[in-house]
C-alpha cells in the first residue's frame, strides 16, 4: 500500500501521482479501500507535513482523482476533507458542488470554501445543498443575500434560526414582509437580537391584529376589553425591543429619568432639538404624550407637520413653543424651505384653527397606536398587504 504520509518525507514524485490514479480507476473493492485509506493517512497523519508547492501538487492530484471515483469513495474524501479543513480550495470547491450526500460536510463544516464559491453554490445547485449552507457557522451577509433570493421557505427559516448569519437590512426586510404571510418565519424573527426595532414593532402589530382576528372568531369576549389587552401587551414588547438599540434605549432612560423629577418640560425638548439630539426629542415628545416611540416619530416626520400642531395644542405646548419646534423640524429636513415667511404663517394659522378638544380627541386615536389600527383594518379588509 503506498502510504502518502510516509512518502511526504521524499517529496510527491511522479510515482506517486501514477499510483493514485491507476487505484482510482481499478473498480475493485481493494483497490478502493487503499485508495482511501492513502488519502486518510495524507490528510490525517500529524506526521505529515508538506510543502505549499507539494499541497498545491496533491490538490491537483486529488481534483484529478475526484472525477474517476465512485461514489462512496468520493464521500468519504469529502467528509476527511471536512473533518481537517483541508486548505485545498479547488478540491473543497469541487467537492461542495457534488451531490448532497457527499457536499454535506463540506458545506456545512468547512471553512475554505469562500463566499464567491457558496454563493455560486447557492445560484446553481438544488435546495438542499442551500439548506446545509443556510446552517453553517459564520454566514456573511452576501451568501444571507444570497440564500434569501433562491432558498424554499424551508431553507429561509433555516436562515433565520441561524443566530451565526448575518442578516443584510435588505434581507431582514425582506424575511420581516413574507412572515406577515408565513407564521413560520415570526418566532424565529422575533427573538432574534439583530432585528432591527421598527420592523419588530411592524410584527408585533400585525401578529397582534392576527391574534385578534382568530380571538373573536373561536369565542365570546368582549371586543374593546380584548383590544385594550392585546394593545397592553403589544406595545410592552414593541417597548421592549425598542430599547435594545442603544441610541433610542438611551433617550429613553434620560427622559424617564428627567420626567420622574419633573424635568421633562418643553424647554428640555427645545433644547434637545437645536443640539439635533431628535431621538431624546422623539422621546420626551412620546412620554408627555402617552404615545408610543413610533408614534411619535410619524408625527414629528409629517412633512406639512399638521399632526405635530395637534400633537403639540393636546400637549399644552403654546403657539410660540410649538413654532419654535415646528421651525426646528423643517430646518433639519429643507433649510432653505424652512426661512420662507409663508412656512411661519401656515404654523400660526394651523394652531389656532385647531380646538383643544379636538386636539385631545385626536391624541387619544394616538394613544390607541395607529400600527394596531391599520393592522386590523387590513386584516378587516382581507389581510391586503
Amino acid at each position: 500500500m503506498l502510504n502518502l504520509a510516509q512518502s511526504s518525507d521524499q517529496g510527491i514524485t511522479e510515482t506517486n501521482v501514477s499510483a493514485m490514479l491507476q487505484l482510482a480507476r481499478n473498480r475493485s473493492q481493494a483497490a478502493r479501500s487503499e485508495l482511501v485509506g492513502n488519502i486518510q493517512d495524507f490528510f490525517l497523519n500529524e506526521e505529515s507535513r508538506l510543502s505549499e508547492r507539494e499541497r498545491a501538487l496533491m490538490s491537483d492530484i486529488l481534483v484529478k482523482l475526484v472525477h474517476d471515483i465512485e461514489m462512496d469513495v468520493r464521500a468519504e474524501l469529502a467528509t476527511t476533507v471536512a473533518k481537517v479543513d483541508a486548505n485545498m480550495p479547488d478540491l473543497v470547491k469541487l467537492l461542495g458542488n457534488d451531490d448532497i450526500a457527499i457536499a454535506a460536510p463540506i458545506l456545512q463544516e468547512c471553512h475554505a470554501l469562500a463566499d464567491i464559491d457558496l454563493i455560486e453554490i447557492v445560484k446553481m445547485r438544488t435546495d438542499e445543498h442551500r439548506l446545509i449552507i443556510a446552517m453553517r457557522e459564520d454566514i456573511s451577509e452576501d451568501v444571507a443575500d444570497a440564500l434569501v433570493e433562491a432558498g424554499s421557505d424551508d431553507v429561509l427559516e433555516a436562515l433565520i434560526r441561524n443566530e451565526d448569519a448575518e442578516l443584510s437590512r435588505r434581507a431582514m426586510q425582506y424575511l420581516v414582509a413574507e412572515s406577515k404571510r408565513k407564521d413560520r418565519f415570526q418566532e424565529p424573527l422575533v427573538t432574534r437580537d439583530d432585528l432591527p426595532a421598527e420592523l419588530a414593532y411592524r410584527m408585533y402589530w400585525w401578529v397582534s391584529a392576527a391574534l385578534r382576528k382568530r380571538i373573536l372568531n373561536d369565542f365570546e369576549i368582549d371586543e374593546n376589553k380584548l383590544d385594550e389587552a392585546i394593545e397592553e401587551a403589544t406595545k410592552r414588547a414593541a417597548a421592549q425591543q425598542d430599547e435594545v438599540s442603544g441610541a433610542i434605549a438611551k433617550a429613553i432612560q434620560l427622559v424617564r429619568r428627567l420626567d420622574a423629577v419633573g424635568q421633562l418640560t418643553v424647554d428640555f425638548l427645545i433644547r434637545a432639538l437645536r443640539q439635533q439630539r431628535i431621538n431624546v426629542f422623539v422621546a420626551g415628545l412620546a412620554l408627555r404624550s402617552d404615545i408610543a416611540f413610533k408614534t411619535a416619530w410619524r408625527i414629528i416626520s409629517d412633512k406639512g407637520f399638521e399632526s405635530f400642531i395637534v400633537l403639540a395644542k393636546a400637549n399644552g405646548i403654546d403657539r410660540n413653543e410649538a413654532t419654535v419646534i415646528v421651525l426646528l423640524l423643517a430646518e433639519a429636513q429643507n433649510p432653505a424651505a424652512a426661512r420662507r415667511p409663508e412656512v411661519l404663517n401656515s404654523i400660526i394659522d394651523l394652531y389656532n384653527s385647531i380646538s383643544i378638544e379636538k386636539a385631545r380627541g385626536i391624541l387619544q386615536v394616538w394613544q390607541r397606536d395607529l400600527g394596531y389600527a391599520a393592522a386590523i383594518e387590513k386584516i378587516e379588509q382581507g389581510g391586503a398587504s
